[in-house]
C-alpha cells in the first residue's frame, strides 16, 4: 500500500460526507438504532459496531485504518495518551503470576508501570541490557509472557536487535512489544521484523503540532480485539473525535516534517561535534555511534532527537547553558514544530547529582522545523557562556 494513499485517502469515504476533502469530526457520544435486533447485535459485539464513542467512532476509525497501514499491521487502537497505549495492552495481556523481560531505562512512566502498578496484580519484571541478546535469553523464566522493548531509548539511544528478539520470543509463545515513538512508522517497521505489538506516543511526530495528546498501539486483529473487548472498554482511555481529527491532519505532512527534522539534526549534530565546549553526542545515525550498524540495518531513518554532554560537566554548567538559550524551548516531549531541550538534571535533585553518572550529564535536544542556522546561532551563544 503506497504511503501517499494511506495518508491522503485510506479510510476516507468522501461520498459519505458531501465529498468534503477533510473528513468531518463526528462529535457524538452516542449512536442510535432502528430496531431492537440491531441494538442487540451492537451490544453483543462492540468491536464491530457504532454504539458509544468510548469504543468506536467514525472519525477515530479513519485514523485507526491509517495508523495500522503505516505500521504494516492488521489493526490499531488509539488512546488518550502514549502511556495509555502501553499500559492498557499490557494489563490486557498479562495475568497474575506472569513475568516480563523489560529493557533498561525505558520511558519514565513505563518504569513506574512495571515497578509500581503491575506488582499490585502479581506481575513481576526483570530489567536487562537490551543490546545484549544473551541477557534477554537469560532473563526468560517459565512464566515469562512479555518482552518489552524501546528501540532506540529516547535519552541515551540504546537499540535492540528487533528481529533477533522476535526470533527468541516466538518459539516460546512470548509476546513482544515495543515503544516505537522515537522512529515512528516511517523510520522503523517493527512488525515486519517480527514484533507483535507496536506502541507510540502519537503526541509526538504523528500529531506534529504540539496540540494533541494521544497514543496508538498496532498489531494483529486478534490481539487488538482482545485488548479492546476487555481492558480498553473497561478502563475507558478513549481518544476524542476532535483529537483524532487533529492526528489525521498531522499525518498529511508527516513525511515532510520528519525529513526536514532529520536533515536539520544532521547539520546541528555535525556542528556540535566541532564545538570546543561539547564532549560527546549520542545519535544513532552519527558516525561513531556504538550501534550505528544495527541502526542502519533496522531503521530507515532517524528521529531528530539527540543527546550531548558538556566538557567538565557540572550542575551549574548545564543550568547556565540551558537557561541561556533564547529560542530553543525547554520542555518535555518532542515531535512538534518547535525545537526543544531538556537536561537530565531537571529530573534529579541537585544533591543527588552524580558527576560519575553519565546519564545525569545528558542534555537532550529535539530539532524541530526551524532553519538549522537559526538553531546553531542559539546554541553558539549559549555554549559561549560555559566554554
Amino acid at each position: 500500500m503506497e504511503l501517499s494513499y494511506i495518508l491522503n485517502e485510506l479510510g476516507e469515504e468522501r461520498g459519505d460526507y458531501f465529498n468534503a476533502v477533510s473528513p468531518p469530526i463526528i462529535q457524538t457520544s452516542n449512536f442510535t438504532f432502528n430496531s431492537v435486533s440491531d441494538f442487540r447485535v451492537a451490544l453483543g459485539e462492540e468491536f464491530d459496531a457504532m454504539l458509544y464513542s468510548r469504543g468506536q467512532n467514525p472519525t477515530i476509525n479513519i485514523l485507526r485504518k491509517k495508523l495500522a497501514a503505516l505500521d504494516g499491521a492488521e489493526d490499531a487502537l488509539v488512546f488518550s495518551s502514549g502511556i495509555a497505549a502501553v499500559t492498557v495492552p499490557i494489563l490486557a495481556l498479562l495475568q497474575q503470576g506472569d513475568h516480563a523481560v523489560v529493557v533498561e531505562n525505558p520511558y519514565s512512566w513505563t518504569i513506574k508501570l512495571f515497578n509500581n502498578l503491575l506488582p499490585k496484580f502479581g506481575i513481576t519484571a526483570t530489567y536487562v541490557d537490551g543490546s545484549d541478546l544473551q541477557q534477554i535469553k537469560n532473563a526468560i523464566q517459565s512464566n515469562t509472557k512479555l518482552i518489552y522493548l524501546e528501540s532506540p531509548n529516547t535519552f541515551s539511544y540504546e537499540l535492540q536487535d528487533l528481529k533477533a528478539v522476535a526470533d527468541i520470543a516466538k518459539p516460546k509463545g512470548i509476546i513482544t512489544m515495543i515503544d516505537n515513538s522515537y522512529c515512528g512508522p516511517l523510520y522503523q517497521q517493527p512488525i515486519a521484523l517480527g514484533i507483535d505489538l507496536v506502541a507510540q506516543s502519537a503526541t509526538k511526530y504523528l500529531g506534529g503540532h504540539s496540540d494533541v495528546v494521544a497514543g496508538v498501539v498496532t498489531g494483529s486483529h486478534e490481539l487488538i480485539k482482545k485488548i479492546f473487548n476487555n481492558e480498553f472498554l473497561n478502563i475507558g482511555p478513549a481518544l476524542s473525535p476532535h483529537s483524532a481529527w487533529l492526528l489525521i491532519r498531522g499525518l498529511r505532512t508527516l513525511p515532510l516534517r520528519m525529513q526536514r527534522s532529520f536533515e536539520t539534526a544532521k547539520i546541528v549534530t555535525a556542528w556540535l561535534q566541532q564545538h570546543s565546549a561539547v564532549d560527546k553526542i549520542l545519535w544513532p545515525f552519527l558516525p561513531g555511534f556504538k550501534q550505528a550498524e544495527l541502526a542502519k540495518k533496522q531503521m530507515q531513518g532517524c528521529g531528530s532527537m539527540f543527546s550531548f554532554t558538556l566538557k567538565n560537566s557540572s550542575v551549574q554548567k548545564i543550568e547556565t547553558f540551558c537557561d541561556g538559550l533564547k529560542h530553543i524551548l525547554m520542555a518535555v516531549s518532542w515531535g512538534g514544530h518547535e525545537s526543544l531541550i531538556i537536561p537530565a538534571i531537571a529530573g534529579v535533585a541537585k544533591n543527588d547529582y552524580d558527576p560519575n553518572n553519565g546519564r545525569h550529564q545528558l542534555i537532550r535536544m529535539y530539532a524541530g522545523l526551524e532553519d538549522a542556522d537559526y538553531l546553531i546561532k542559539d546554541l553558539e551563544q549559549a555554549l559561549a557562556l560555559v566554554d
